[in-house]
């Protein structure tokens, strides 16, 4: 098989959904190998490297086994891969509801319509903020996703100008995360109250379930 039509895999798994519009909910997770960026609170730094290449079909009927109504594709960067996006067009048109864990980084405009895009504000703590990619927010539908997570009062005071800036409440829901064990869960309520944002604040709850466990 040409390797043009195979993805690189790290790994598939049935898991809890930990965040975004769909928390809680059990879901397949295909999480492909290799990313551009290296964010200093990364928690999937093992998806860098190795993984193993496999067909469509082989990761369709390893997602199948499971008998999902969610499937996330995710990463490291799962769009650093061309072919992720036949996978996500094949995903569904199987059926499953799909969303897309992505960087923001890289060009999201030519991700099928049906697939929910959760899509990262890289903040200055990061470490990559550079690497935004701001027309992004352009092909943004209500159906989408921003995440900022943040790492402290800085962060915050940063994703508030991006948010009034761009407008970004108007074009999808906005989630606020806390950098796990970096920034109190209690201050970002607070801000957020205190600054009336129409933003959600979320928690990776896999984290408070099983740690820094991969494939949960």
């Amino acid at each position: 098989m040409n390797t043009s039509e195979r993805l690189r895999i790290t790994e598939i798994f049935y898991s809890l959904q930990g965040e975004a519009r769909t928390v809680g909910c059990p879901t397949v997770f295909v999480r492909l190998t290799g990313c551009p960026l290296r964010c200093q609170y990364c928690d999937t730094a093992y998806a860098f490297t190795g993984g193993e290449w496999q067909t469509l079909d082989e990761i369709l009927n390893q997602v199948a086994h499971y008998q999902p109504q969610y499937v996330t594709v995710t990463g490291g960067e799962p769009l650093a891969q061309p072919r992720c996006m036949a996978l996500l067009k094949q995903l569904c048109d199987v059926g499953y509801q799909v969303s897309l864990e992505t960087s923001g980084a890289i060009d999201i405009s030519a991700v099928d319509k049906r697939v929910s895009k959760v899509v990262d504000v890289k903040t200055p703590a990061s470490q990559e903020m550079q690497r935004n990619l701001y027309s992004n927010f352009e092909h943004l539908t209500p159906h989408d996703q921003i995440k900022f997570v943040l790492c402290d009062r800085a962060d915050f005071d940063w994703a508030k100008t991006i948010l009034i800036e761009y407008e970004l409440t108007k074009r999808c829901e906005v989630l606020f995360s806390p950098s796990h064990q970096q920034l109190p869960l209690q201050d970002l309520a607070d801000w957020i109250l205190a600054d009336r944002l129409p933003v959600r604040m979320q928690v990776q709850l896999h984290k408070f379930i099983w740690g820094d466990m991969p494939g949960k």
